[in-house]
């Protein structure tokens, strides 16, 4: 920038000085004076998260804590005479975003690599992609070819990616594609090789165990490069663990990406090691100071064993600063898209007669669910079919009837389809609903990939976040990024509109606008146990979001385009519009 400014002459620079001035001196910038401890932001309008007093138009603040909520009256007799007074100038004042399934780290390295989530849309555009990654060494992983973020519709197309991988300057080259659903993948000839997924291992699986991979028709059983779930074992060990430098690179990514969107808190659901270690990196150098919720994956397989190694875990990181350890992961099923077809429903997908995969014994899941209560961890649950989804439910019915109501905010996320008789029961449990409603769109990745192989009376019920939210459930704002964008008012736009390129996705179901506010900030809040932020309130964290419009009256298009003047984290700004 200094170079660039260097070549005006020192007329302009003069003019630039002093327009930049007036307008720090007029506009009374919040980060421009960020050394007053108190503060009274006014001429807003604010939504709070506060059910019983949603909208004000002045906030004050002092030091990280938010004092006082109101008029613009009542909140400047709450503050000294000397408190530093902040025109919003009609904008909105929000509490900080909070996102209750974000994998935070996993996007930042995304974020440092070869990721096509928003680049990438037909498969005549993947070559030049795959080439850049490689030519510019951001794409590889180790000596692996790696690209992540593809459209599912891509592995129907088998044949063209081997065609183009496989052969050529790529024979040699392993090259891993991964899908955006974090589930799916494809590998070359090259790749496949070096893992040992060849026919003759395919042969001697079962049937229910190859159906994790892709196959070419013929007698041969010669693998085609699709993998999902399973599929992966082989593969994942191939690639190299990120380094520390690289870990915090891909950390302070994250935080950066969050904060532009007004994101200030979030949970982590899938905390690795390499995850944990990344936050704990952050949280060395003072810079995570955001409140974030991170749960270990565990497969309730034998529940007393895996939770005395959270218990370790938590042990571990209980002095991190600002990290949580405080619950548990479980899938329950897959994903449902063709060809995966491994979410788990109440009746069989009508080409292969299979009901997709369960992934726990119900029996153990309970016994996981009562245990887990008791110990005072939150039980998360990736469930997308419907089947999923009740045997989860059941699950925590076991804990609740065991245990009595331990107000722990157990959790359902993703809840692709529900049977009717289950939406009551996210009430009668206290399970919030974690909902990635950016899906929720008529494509090719809710119709074409998946109607033609659902149960018709299955398939009515997609994505239901008005039935639950009608029959008294919680709805949490959840983004599961980089499966997607984290951006709160395109999701907002999606559940509010159900709108995509083919139509509309079942009107009925789409959420009045407020009702997501609400999911973004007081619900998220709640599916993290956390109390001290969601909610613009008395003695409450700061952490606050200014948007640029009105975002409670404007056409749900121009809410979908909304901009983050800037996000402030604990009192302290940590980003601001350019």
């Amino acid at each position: 920038m200094g170079d660039r400014v260097r070549r005006f002459s020192r007329h302009y620079f003069f003019f630039l000085f002093v327009t930049t001035l007036f307008a720090v001196q007029t506009e009374s910038s919040v980060w421009a004076q960020e050394s007053s401890s108190k503060r009274i932001f006014f001429n807003a309008q604010v939504f709070t998260g506060d059910a019983q007093n949603p909208y004000a138009e002045a906030v004050a603040i002092r030091g990280d804590t938010i004092i006082a909520v109101g008029t613009f009256p009542e909140v400047v007799k709450s503050m000294s005479a000397n408190a530093e007074r902040i025109d919003l100038e009609g904008k909105s004042l929000f509490p900080g975003f909070v996102d209750s399934h974000s994998h935070s780290i996993d996007g930042g390295l995304a974020l440092i690599s070869a990721d096509a989530s928003e680049k990438v849309h037909a498969l005549n555009e993947l070559a030049p992609f795959v080439e850049d990654a490689k030519t510019t060494g951001k794409g590889m992983h180790g000596d692996i070819l790696e690209i992540l973020g593809l459209p599912l519709e891509f592995w129907s197309h088998c044949d063209v990616l081997n065609a183009e991988f496989s052969t050529g300057a790529y024979e040699k080259q392993s090259v891993l594609l991964r899908g955006m659903d974090g589930h799916t993948a494809w590998a070359n000839r090259a790749l496949l090789q070096r893992a040992g997924i060849t026919a003759d291992f395919l042969k001697h699986l079962s049937a229910a165990e190859r159906s994790y991979y892709g196959t070419a028709k013929d007698k041969d059983m010669q693998p085609n490069g699709f993998l999902v779930d399973a599929g992966m074992e082989r593969i994942e060990p191939l690639l190299p663990e990120p380094t520390p430098d690289r870990l915090l690179a891909a950390g302070r990514a994250a935080l950066q990406y969050n904060y532009s969107l007004g994101i200030t808190a979030w949970l982590d659901p899938l905390a690795s090691d390499y995850v944990l270690q990344a936050y704990k990196l952050l949280a060395d150098e003072g810079a995570l100071t955001s409140q974030v919720v991170a749960f270990p994956q565990v497969l309730a397989i034998d529940p007393a064993a895996e939770l005395a190694k959270v218990q370790k875990t938590r042990e571990t990181y209980k002095n991190v600063p600002n990290l949580y350890v405080s619950g548990i992961k479980v899938f329950a099923d897959g994903v449902v898209e063709y060809p995966s077809q491994t979410a788990h429903l109440s009746k069989p997908y009508k080409n292969t007669g299979r009901n997709g995969d369960l992934l726990f014994d119900p029996k153990k899941f309970a016994e996981l669910c009562v245990d887990a209560d008791k110990q005072g961890l939150i039980i998360h649950v990736h469930a997308i079919g419907d089947g999923a989804v009740k045997e989860a439910l059941d699950g925590i019915a076991a804990a609740r009837k065991a245990n009595g109501n331990s107000r722990l905010p157990h959790t359902l996320t993703h809840e692709q389809f529900v049977l009717p008789e289950d939406f009551p029961r996210f009430r009668e449990l206290g399970v919030v609903s974690a909902l990635q409603l950016f899906w929720a769109e008529a494509s090719q990745d809710t119709i074409e990939i998946v109607k033609p192989y659902l149960d018709s009376e299955i398939y009515k019920w997609q994505y239901p976040a008005r039935s639950i939210l009608d029959n008294g459930g919680i709805i949490a704002g959840a983004s599961d990024w980089p499966v997607s964008t984290a951006n709160v008012f395109r999701a907002i736009y999606q559940a509010e509109t159900r709108k995509g390129p083919e139509g509309v996705l079942d009107p009925s179901q789409a959420m009045p606008r407020e009702a997501m506010f609400y999911a973004y900030t007081r619900n998220a809040a709640r599916a993290m146990n956390l109390d001290s932020i969601g909610m613009i309130a008395p003695g409450k964290r700061a952490d606050l979001v200014l948007l640029d419009r009105d975002v409670l009256t404007v056409s749900p298009e121009e809410m979908r385009d909304t901009k983050v003047v800037w996000t402030m984290v604990a009192g302290k700004t940590v980003y601001r519009a350019r």
